[in-house]
């Protein structure tokens, strides 16, 4: 009894622990660029932490000048080599859904009338007259 009793908890042990090789989704493909794009927002925010640094007055403007020049020549290099391996090898990534655009709406012509509730940019309809777009966040007309 006792003996029946550890074989059925090693067995359901082993059961839960036990991962099979077709159960582990596939990665996602790596992007041959992804090193340079890293890369390229380090060198903005170092871009904008200098300007910061700069503005506060911490850095003189022959220092300022000197690495913000020395930074926007990196960052060419970088875009370069993004735009050079984009055009050699185009690889589909896939997009989060989060950063896909979203969906143009259809009901333009409405907006060309000065139709407050309907977004002269983007095309969508509100239910009430609204300063601010809901979808794009451009102004509507008033």
């Amino acid at each position: 009894m006792f003996a029946a009793v550890i074989i059925v908890i090693v067995a359901s042990t082993l059961f839960v622990l036990f991962i099979r090789a077709k159960d582990i989704p596939a990665p996602e493909p790596v992007s041959p660029t992804q090193h340079l794009e890293e890369r390229k927002s380090a060198i903005y925010e170092n871009l904008r932490d200098l300007q910061f640094e700069y503005r506060v007055g911490k850095l003189s403007d022959a220092d300022y000048q000197a690495t913000k020049l020395s930074l926007q020549k990196e960052l060419a290099v970088v875009l370069g080599e993004i735009d050079k391996i984009s055009k050699n090898a185009p690889v589909k990534v896939k997009q989060p859904a989060a950063l896909k655009p979203a969906p143009v709406h259809a009901a333009v012509p409405a907006a060309m009338n000065g139709d407050s509730s309907v977004c002269p940019s983007c095309g969508a309809k509100f239910a009430h007259a609204m300063k601010f777009c809901g979808e794009c966040g451009k102004a509507m007309a008033s």
